[in-house]
């Protein structure tokens, strides 16, 4: 018992909770046909679209008659005992009527179940609207007239060689009447035309007959319900099976057509015609009174076609309307990939105007690089003219010597003539002397003049022993007015670099010349100044060592830039220049204190044949 009671407890609150959970708004839609009719489907899309927008709580039944498979008195009887018991207890605010059947099922019994509520048409033909004016206030809609005519003509001009029209229709009522409507329509037509009516035929004649068909023919079709063997279709298929067949274009009046086949035509959209019922319900159920509302005269009309028809046939696309809706059409690359064209246009502009600038930008440092080349190797040769300035009383000295010897030959070739002496072998070997020393000075101009001359870089194999040579034979004086032991150690075979010959001389000039002011104030034992060449670890080396006191450990960082100098009247220049040449023969230089006294500058260069040294020459 106490269960029993829990239980119609239960039951209680559970029907007090539906009460109180009932939506404020309830809309019922009535469908002439079945549910999967695809006009039905596209409606009732649009339908549902506009009054969820609304933002009221409102729920939609939908409810389908089946029409034409179902009909006759006792069915609607049926129906109508149906409609009442199910929505007794909550009835609908609004019916929307979809389609001529399921107005006239409501004009004929709606005063039995739901007399006071409001109807709202959609998808009625205008003609089947028209005859039953006047409607009851509370009945309101926008119809809909198929443009027949209008399907016709267009294909007409689209097909100027077409003598005949073949109009197809079912054996069901409503295909009679659409029958009824087309031989009107067609009586209309241009007398041109020879029209084929092939109606209520089983569909296996249709497709027989359509097969046949020249190019002097366009098909029209609404489609049927029933054949003339009795078997039931949805208008959308048989105008699939019809258009699958059919030698000549086909064309139709219904949007749901679009894809099956046909060409197309003059058509209103369902789901236009759902979207206008359901503006016009959210009206009503917001409170507006039905004989109040403005509403169009007609469903808008618009001509449609499927591309791959138009390809078809061979329709020219000049030939279409500007406002006339293209379906299936396979859009160009500009169509399809216009965001990803102009993004690609964009950066290809992009990276050719960056590539433009990086070259422009390539072309300015060549130039600047070719400035500062130029510039660097002028600042070389005014070194090279610094240093023979420096070296100016050594070589008048190193001149002057062979000089002296070939005069005082000469005073001594003059007395041996003057006394009559004819000593043959004396005067051979004093011209022998005389030319030995003019080739001494001789050799001391010539590698002057070489130091000296402004040239242009010219990179060959030279042995670095050589080099050694030549500096020795330039400093030879110098290092004996400055009382500096200079010492050559040459390594055997030769080292070979790919170089300039000038440039390392004076890089040996410079480091040379360095070393001996390093010692200028030493001690006599100390007044040494060794210079070697070697090949040490695939390199070219050059080493240059002074005993004198050694550099300071924090001017080692900046010993090789420009302007730094630890003479009191050094410019800062000379050991830049170093670094500077060493480099453009793809080299490197530093300097290091010690072992013992005094400091080691070392340089290393490619040996030639390497690839550094190649590098070092494209460079």
């Amino acid at each position: 018992m106490f269960c029993a009671c829990i239980l119609l407890f239960g039951l209680a609150d559970a029907g007090m909770s539906r009460a109180r959970a009932r939506p404020s708004k309830h809309v019922l839609v009535l469908y002439e046909n079945n549910r999967l009719l695809p006009a039905n489907v596209q409606g009732d899309r649009g339908i549902n679209e506009v009054i969820s927008s609304s933002g009221e709580s409102t729920v939609v039944s939908a409810e389908f008659l089946d029409a034409p498979r179902f009909n006759g008195e006792t069915y609607v009887q049926t129906v109508q005992t149906f409609l009442r018991e199910k929505y007794r207890a909550d009835p609908p605010d609004v019916i929307v009527a979809g389609g001529n059947g399921a107005l006239e099922f409501l004009l004929n019994n709606r005063a039995d179940f739901f007399p006071s509520v409001p109807v709202v048409h959609m998808g009625v033909d205008g003609w089947f609207a028209k005859a039953r004016q006047p409607l009851p206030a509370d009945i309101v809609g926008v119809p809909v007239e198929y443009d027949f005519a209008g399907t016709i003509e267009q294909a007409l001009k689209w097909h100027p060689n077409a003598t005949r029209l073949v109009v197809v229709t079912g054996a069901s009522a409503p295909d009679l009447e659409l029958e009824t409507l087309l031989r009107t329509t067609a009586g209309q037509i241009d007398g041109r035309l020879t029209t084929e009516f092939l109606a209520g035929l089983p569909t296996s004649a249709v497709l027989k007959r359509l097969g046949e068909l020249d190019d002097d023919a366009v098909v029209f079709t609404p489609g049927y319900f029933e054949d003339g063997a009795g078997r039931v279709f949805v208008p959308r298929e048989a105008a699939r099976e019809m258009a699958a067949a059919s030698t000549a274009p086909v064309y139709g009046p219904y949007n749901t057509f679009i894809g099956v086949g046909i060409v197309g035509g003059a058509m209103p959209s369902f789901e236009a015609m759902g979207r206008e019922a359901g503006s016009i319900v959210n009206r009503l159920l917001a409170g507006a009174a039905p004989a109040s509302l403005r509403l169009p005269q007609l469903m808008p009309t618009t001509l449609n076609v499927d591309w791959r028809q138009v390809r078809r046939w061979g329709i020219d696309e000049d030939a279409m309307p500007p406002d006339v809706i293209v379906h299936f059409r396979t859009p160009s690359f500009w169509e399809a990939y216009r965001m990803e064209a102009l993004t690609g246009i964009a950066i290809v502009l992009l990276q050719s105007g960056l590539l433009g600038g990086l070259l422009v930008e390539r072309r300015r440092r060549r130039g600047a690089e070719l400035a500062v080349d130029k510039h660097r190797f002028e600042l070389a040769h005014a070194s090279r003219l610094a240093i023979a300035g420096e070296l100016t009383a050594s070589i008048a000295h190193e001149i002057n010597q062979p000089l002296g010897a070939i005069l005082s030959n000469v005073s001594a070739a003059e007395l041996m003539l003057g006394s009559g002496t004819n000593d043959l072998n004396e005067v051979r070997q004093i011209l022998g002397d005389i030319h030995r020393d003019n080739l001494r000075a001789s050799e001391v101009i010539r590698r002057l003049r070489t130091l000296l001359a402004k040239h242009e870089v010219e990179r060959r194999v030279i042995d670095l022993n050589e080099s050694l040579a030549d500096m020795a034979t330039i400093l030879r004086a110098e290092a004996q007015r400055r009382r500096v032991s200079l010492a050559i150690r040459p390594e055997l075979p030769a080292v070979e670099v790919l170089a300039d010959r000038i440039q390392i001389q004076q890089i040996l000039l410079n480091l040379a010349l360095n070393a001996m002011d390093a010692v200028s104030e030493m001690a006599d034992e100390r007044r040494t100044v060794m210079v070697s060449a070697e090949q040490r670890s695939g390199m070219a080396a050059i080493t240059v060592r002074d005993y004198g006191d050694g550099i300071a450990e924090e001017h080692l960082p900046k010993l090789f830039d420009s302007f730094f100098s630890t003479k009191r009247t050094g410019i800062g220049l000379g050991l830049s220049i170093v670094r500077t040449l060493v480099e453009a023969q793809g080299g490197k230089v530093w300097a290091e204190n010690g072992p013992g006294d005094g400091a080691t500058f070392h340089v290393d260069l490619p040996l030639a044949g390497s690839s550094a040294a190649l590098r070092g020459a494209s460079g």
